[in-house]
């Protein structure tokens, strides 16, 4: 059984910067597509960023392109989003997720897409 655990949130000011981290244990993720998602409190859970199984491809939500870089360390099973240019805006509980299988397309930001989630860790952003 996979389970992934985020880390690294916390309080964050306006145009600063945080590192999310995704560990993922059970079993290797080397080739499965990892993305990260958010949900502000009121509002739907959003695509914020994916990344292929071998790290080349990449996709982001227009809301953070130039700010968030999506990463990951295979030997580590890690996922990471380094979040910079903090804007209120960005306060959300972030999940990380993954796919079943190592299919992947930039174009696919559907939470439905990624059916293994971790837990969440609270981003809050002051002005």
């Amino acid at each position: 059984q996979v389970q992934l655990v985020e880390s690294g949130g916390g309080l964050g000011q306006t145009g600063g910067s945080l590192r999310l981290s995704c560990a993922a244990s059970g079993r290797s993720l080397s080739t499965t597509p990892m993305a990260w998602f958010r949900q502000a409190p009121g509002k739907e859970r959003e695509f914020v960023a994916s990344i292929s199984g071998s790290g080349e491809r990449l996709s982001y939500a227009d809301s953070v392109k130039g700010r968030f870089t999506v990463s990951r360390d295979n030997a580590k099973n890690t996922v990471y989003l380094q979040l910079s240019g903090l804007k209120p805006e960005d306060t959300a509980v972030y999940y990380c997720a993954a796919r079943a299988n190592s299919l992947y397309s930039t174009t696919w930001t559907e939470s439905r897409l990624f059916p293994l989630w971790g837990q969440g860790t609270q981003v809050t952003v002051s002005s």
